[in-house]
């Protein structure tokens, strides 16, 4: 039978649109994991530049699928059906990761956490551990910043050839990756979260993407070289683990 020309025409328009709408869906998740806090319609729509109706059209697929939900005050919030996604991704470095980075908080008294590269720009928290015994900072999976800022993203950007740098790396900072390179390390302070420090080492898995290891907290227990020096430890220990 013959094909209808009308219909094949049509194909590209319509995958557009649902591409679009695709797009427009996991930039409203992405607006609500950013914000950390419930937000209104209106909120969502300003942040993304687009009209309450068409916001509002959107919610309601997400909400159909557990993926966005509100609170007693009828704000958005992020739904229980993302947990259920974020089990599976990348669940074997999960796995392998997670008794090592909860040994390593309760030994440090501090958050402690891996990040993977996302997008070639950006790192995402992909799993964390904190302290049982000792007030802790909470840093929860799919926290996302750019590899440019941050103890974690810093570290990615260390391991990572120049070559696969993003554009337009300020001066300031290539000489303060060079800095880290020649002591094995990255630290920060207050550059992605108000208050919080850093430290950081780069983790090379075999098959995983490019990733970091860290401890974050309000402040340091101990000397910045002795917790890159554990963490250097950890990630020895997660490579072995990994059969590298």
């Amino acid at each position: 039978m013959a094909a209808d020309p009308t219909t094949r025409s049509a194909s590209p328009s319509k995958a557009s649109a649902g591409s679009q709408t695709l797009s427009r869906g996991i930039r409203v998740l992405e607006v609500l994991a950013d914000r950390e806090r419930a937000m209104t319609i209106d909120e969502v729509a300003a942040a993304l530049g687009l009209h309450r109706s068409v916001v509002y059209r959107l919610l309601r697929t997400l909400e159909e699928h557990g993926l966005v939900a509100r609170d007693a005050a009828g704000r958005l919030v992020l739904g229980a059906g993302l947990a259920a996604l974020a089990a599976g991704v990348q669940r074997d470095l999960q796995q392998l990761a997670l008794p090592e980075l909860a040994e390593v908080a309760e030994e440090l008294g501090m958050t402690c956490l891996v990040a993977v590269l996302l997008d070639g720009d950006e790192a995402v928290t992909l799993v964390s551990a904190s302290p049982r015994r000792t007030a802790a900072v909470s840093y929860r999976p799919g926290h996302r910043h750019p590899i440019t800022r941050g103890g974690p993203g810093k570290a990615i950007l260390l391991g990572l050839p120049e070559s696969s740098w993003p554009a337009e790396i300020p001066d300031e900072l290539r000489a303060e990756i060079a800095e880290s390179r020649a002591r094995g390390y990255t630290v920060s302070h207050d550059e992605v979260v108000p208050s919080l420090r850093s430290v950081a080492v780069p983790l090379t898995l075999p098959g995983q993407p490019p990733a970091a290891i860290a401890v974050i907290h309000v402040s340091f227990p101990r000397p910045e070289a002795e917790l890159a020096e554990r963490l250097r430890l950890a990630a020895a220990n997660l490579r072995r683990a990994s059969g590298a």
